[in-house]
């Protein structure tokens, strides 16, 4: 597959749910991507702890930056082909390849029976990628590890078919949300075992799978290996419009994230209220909001800066007062798990406001480390930003109990080498499996 180098082998150790062989194809819908950070954390720990993997890629990346992060990631990557009709020799090659293999027959016939239900382009390009994916797969590959439950599940599940391995999958937020019930069901049915972020969602994908055990909650954590000391924070209180309360968010401007509720809260401020707004993200619809900023008069106040790497987003993050996220279900369903950038926010001691949707109050409780509010409730949410601006103490103390709250209970680490247990590699008898230690740890 044009593998840039030979990833090597781990030797089994592991119970039941261990795959046979250390060598893992990890799919992923693109890399590297600058708004999938916890993809690539998990990856490089994965390969601090010995995992040895290749990563396949459903499309090429459209970030112009990286993290560093992902220099750190000594995994080879191969990208399939996106749009079949652009390659459609090595699409004819793959598929002429794939359905000499074994299990070809099975697989086509789980897919027409997928087409029968969803008959969309999405569906056929799905089963192309995948036999291009099957028909040049590294023999030295034995498990297919997906990473969301929708499209990378999806040629993840049809080439382990056709290659006679297994396969498994991390299910995160939209793709728990928006895939159909049968497809869910079907698919918890065919692989080895799924892991999922959030404890709503593990209680959802339980509901529908084979057994409950097939289903784990793993919390994605936070690596704070990266992050720099916190530094003091402001007593800025919104009464001088010289000195005005810096409010900040981080997230791509799509439905889900409510930033249409944000600019609404935004202007529902007292007007003698000293603020400015910072956002950090690319997205489909930053042009609308920033129009629509200006419609309501408040573009003077606002900085969009874009998708940012993450030295960007950490000096955002330090020079700001509040944390603001107002995720929503959006219309077609589509959510937030547990949005990493809000324990990002939390480590760096910023109080955060942010809604009672999904899994976020999993990690904040109202008044103790962190506010909460309604989603889409745009009134609560100005109130509950009035009365951080207008109060140091209050951030501070909110501030500090977040910090707290995610290095006690949301370390990546617990969580990784549980993943990697499911791989076969046993932390317990692999010395300083944290960070620390490690030859390749910064």
């Amino acid at each position: 597959m044009g593998w840039t180098k030979d990833a090597g082998t781990v030797p089994m150790r592991g119970g039941p749910d261990a795959v046979d062989r250390a060598t893992v194809g990890i799919v992923v819908k693109g890399y590297p991507r600058l708004s999938e950070t916890f993809i690539a954390q998990e990856m490089l720990g994965l390969q601090r702890r010995g995992l040895s993997f290749r990563i396949i890629s459903l499309r090429r990346p459209t970030d112009a930056a990286t993290h560093p992060v992902h220099e750190a990631i000594t995994a080879p990557v191969d990208y399939l082909p996106e749009y079949l009709h652009e390659d459609a020799g090595r699409v004819w090659r793959g598929w002429r390849a794939a359905r000499r293999l074994p299990g070809y027959g099975r697989a086509l016939r789980t897919w027409l029976n997928d087409l029968r239900r969803d008959p969309t382009p999405n569906r056929g390009r799905r089963f192309g990628q995948a036999c291009v994916l099957a028909a040049e797969l590294d023999p030295g590959i034995t498990h297919l590890y997906a990473h969301f439950l929708h499209t990378p599940a999806s040629v993840a599940r049809y080439a382990a078919m056709m290659r006679g391995i297994s396969w498994s999958v991390s299910a995160h937020a939209k793709d728990i949300w928006t895939t159909p019930a049968w497809e869910k069901r079907e698919k918890l049915s065919d692989t080895a075992w799924a892991v999922t972020c959030t404890a709503i969602g593990a209680r959802h994908l339980k509901d529908l799978a084979p057994t409950a055990e097939r289903v784990e909650l793993l919390y994605h954590g936070l690596d704070t290996s990266d992050f720099p000391p916190p530094g003091a924070r402001s007593k800025r209180d919104g009464r001088d419009p010289h000195a005005p309360v810096t409010i900040v968010s981080v997230g791509r401007a799509v439905q889900k994230k409510g930033y249409d509720d944000v600019l609404a809260a935004l202007r529902a401020l007292p007007f003698d209220l000293n603020w400015r707004f910072v956002h950090v993200g690319g997205g489909a619809l930053a042009t609308r909001l920033k129009q629509a900023a200006d419609i309501m008069g408040l573009s003077d106040r606002i900085d969009w800066r874009g998708a940012l790497p993450r030295s960007g987003v950490i000096a955002a993050l330090q020079d700001a007062d509040i944390f603001v996220l107002a995720s929503k279900i959006a219309p077609d369903g589509d959510r937030d798990g547990l949005p990493n950038v809000l324990m990002e926010a939390q480590v760096m001691t910023l109080p955060v406001v942010a809604t009672s949707v999904s899994a976020i109050p999993e990690l904040i409780d109202d008044r103790v480390n962190g506010r909460l509010v309604k989603p889409g409730d745009y009134t609560a949410l100005a109130a509950a930003l009035e009365e951080l601006i207008g109060d140091p103490s209050a951030r501070l103390r909110l501030a500090a109990a977040g910090r707290a709250r995610v290095l006690g209970e949301f370390s990546a680490e617990a969580g990784l080498d549980r993943l990697a247990a499911k791989f076969g590699i046993d932390c317990t008898k692999t010395a300083g499996s944290g960070a620390e230690g490690r030859p390749d740890a910064a």
